[in-house]
């Protein structure tokens, strides 16, 4: 009777045995398959607590720009602005407007003992004033750094050159004063400078053609004739300054 207790024990205890160990063995795989890479993925994201940190850090492109001229030449100085629109990464749209001083070639200055500036024979003064529309092109795009950006340019458009007489005050003299049309543009190259994104700083050399082929009276030749001016081009010195948008 001990001996059958024993065995039925012993069958009992080897039961119990087998049912944990498949009991353990299904835990195992069920917790295996719960972290298979299969259905995970184990990649670390990582997610700015700024929703608007994405876009902000992204703006839209700038494809606009506008500004002011600055215009030294040997007549002088003058002043103007522009317009400029990005149609690829080389090549731009601009639109160009300027008022400078215009001088005959023959004019000599001479200053008083009162300290006033005189041009003996002088007829007229000119004020020069193109409304230009043209194209930039950008050089070197992929092998220059954005620090420097130098370009070619060119431009067409209306030209307008005011004729005021020169023996009135500047200002009175221009009720007084006559407008002549004709059709001029240049040609330039040039370069802007800097890495700001939002601004646009630099300086482009320009050859203006502004011919006029009736001419305007400009001097006294001193034989009792006048000399027309025919041609109102020249090179110019523009200092460019302007922000994107």
């Amino acid at each position: 009777m001990k001996i059958n207790f024993t065995a039925s024990l012993g069958r009992s205890a080897a039961v119990l045995f087998i049912i944990s160990t498949v009991s353990l063995s299904q835990d195992f795989y069920s917790a295996r398959s719960a972290f298979s890479p299969a259905q995970y993925d184990t990649n670390i994201v990582f997610e700015s607590p700024n929703k608007n940190f994405s876009s902000a850090s992204h703006p839209s492109s700038l494809l606009n720009a506008w500004g002011l001229d600055i215009l030294i030449s040997n007549n002088g100085f003058g002043l103007g602005g522009f317009y400029r629109h990005q149609y690829t990464n080389e090549l731009f749209g601009t639109v160009t407007f300027a008022v400078s001083d215009a001088k005959d070639d023959n004019e000599v200055e001479y200053v008083t003992y009162y300290g006033q500036t005189i041009v003996p024979g002088k007829i007229n003064r000119f004020l020069l004033i193109p409304l230009d529309v043209g194209v930039q092109y950008r050089l070197f795009a992929d092998d220059i750094l954005d620090n420097f950006r130098p370009y070619i340019n060119g431009a067409i458009g209306p030209t307008m050159v005011f004729a005021s007489p020169y023996d009135r005050e500047f200002f009175n003299s221009l009720g007084y004063g006559q407008a002549h049309y004709t059709i001029g543009g240049y040609i330039g190259f040039g370069a802007f400078f800097g890495s700001d994104k939002e601004s646009l700083s630099g300086i482009n050399i320009r050859y203006y053609f502004v011919p006029f082929k009736k001419g305007i009276d400009s001097m006294e030749n001193g034989y009792g004739g006048v000399d027309t001016k025919k041609d109102f081009g020249g090179f110019f010195i523009t200092l460019n300054f302007g922000s994107l948008f």
